[in-house]
C-alpha cells in the first residue's frame, strides 16, 4: 500500500520501554529516494530536542495503530549522537548515529531496488551544490546526498515548456519506503487540481533554486489522470500512468545541472 508523508507526520513512534515523541519529518537520500531517517520531536521528554531515527531501527508497523516501534530503548535515544537536524547531516554524523545504535549502515550496498519494472535511479545532483559541500568537507564520504521531506516541499515543479505547480506532498510504499510520486499541487495553473510524478520523469533539480525539472509538457500533464487522494495507486495504475506518458519513460535517466 502507499502512504502520503503528510499524513504520517505527528504519529507517535515509540520505543521498545516508553513513547519518544511524533513525527516531524523525514530525510531521504536523493540517490533512490528512499527514506533513510524519521526525524522524531521528543517535546518536553527531552527538551524540545529533536533526534534522527533511522529506517532500519523501526519494527514491524502497524500502519492501523498510527504508531512507529522502534527497536530501541529510551536510554539509547537519550544519549544518541546530538545532531542538528536543520543542517547538513553529514556522513561523520550518520556513522555516529549508526555506530550509537549498532545498526548495519546502508551505503555501499544495493538497499533499494525501487518499484518493480523500474531500473534504479541515477543521482540527481546540483553541480554547484555538490561542488560548495566537496570544498567544505574535503571528502567525498562526507556527503550522504540527504535531503528533508518538509524542506523540499514547496518546490516548483518546471514542464520542458513551463511550470506547471509545487511539490505539496510524496507518496511512499509502506514496503520498502520509497517515495513514488511526488504529489503536484498546480492551482496556479490548474485550479483545484493535483497531479503525481514520479521521480524517474525528473530530468534535474536545482536545489539551490528550488526547482524540478521533469520530462513531460505542460499539454501532458494537463491531459494526465488527477490525482485523488482516496484511491490507491495500484500497480496497474502506475502501468497505466507510465504507458500514457510514453512506454519508455520509466528508462529516463536523470541529469545532473550544468
Amino acid at each position: 500500500m502507499q502512504h502520503s508523508v503528510n499524513s504520517l507526520i505527528g504519529r507517535t513512534i515509540s520505543a521498545k520501554d516508553g513513547e519518544l515523541g511524533k513525527v516531524s519529518e523525514f530525510y531521504f537520500d536523493d540517490h533512490t529516494w528512499t527514506i533513510r531517517y524519521l526525524v522524531v520531536d521528543t517535546g518536553t521528554w527531552l527538551a524540545e530536542r529533536k533526534v534522527l531515527i533511522p529506517h532500519s531501527a523501526l519494527g514491524l508497523t502497524d500502519w492501523e495503530s498510527k504508531t512507529f516501534q522502534v527497536n530501541l530503548t529510551m536510554e539509547q535515544v537519550r544519549n544518541s549522537p546530538d545532531i542538528e537536524t536543520k543542517k547538513t547531516v553529514s556522513r561523520q554524523n550518520e556513522l555516529e548515529i549508526f555506530n550509537h545504535y549498532g545498526l548495519p549502515f546502508y551505503w555501499g550496498n544495493v538497499f533499494n531496488e525501487g518499484t518493480v519494472g523500474m531500473i534504479p535511479l541515477e543521482p540527481i545532483l546540483d553541480a554547484n551544490k555538490e561542488k560548495e559541500r566537496a570544498d567544505l568537507t574535503q571528502k567525498a564520504d562526507d556527503d550522504p546526498h540527504l535531503q528533508s521531506s518538509e524542506d523540499v516541499e514547496g518546490y516548483h515543479i518546471n514542464a520542458s515548456d513551463g511550470e506547471i505547480g509545487h511539490v505539496e506532498d510524496y507518496i511512499i510504499d509502506d514496503e520498502k519506503w520509497n517515495l513514488l510520486f511526488l504529489i503536484v499541487d498546480t492551482h496556479n495553473w490548474l485550479p483545484g487540481r493535483k497531479v503525481i510524478v514520479s521521480p524517474h520523469w525528473i530530468k534535474q533539480i536545482d536545489w539551490s533554486e528550488e526547482k524540478v525539472y521533469v520530462n513531460l509538457s505542460q499539454e501532458s500533464i494537463k491531459n494526465s489522470r488527477e490525482y485523488d487522494p482516496d484511491v490507491q495507486i495500484i500497480e496497474d495504475y502506475e502501468k497505466v500512468l507510465f504507458y500514457y506518458y510514453g512506454e519508455d519513460i520509466k528508462f529516463m535517466k536523470s541529469e545532473v545541472i550544468k
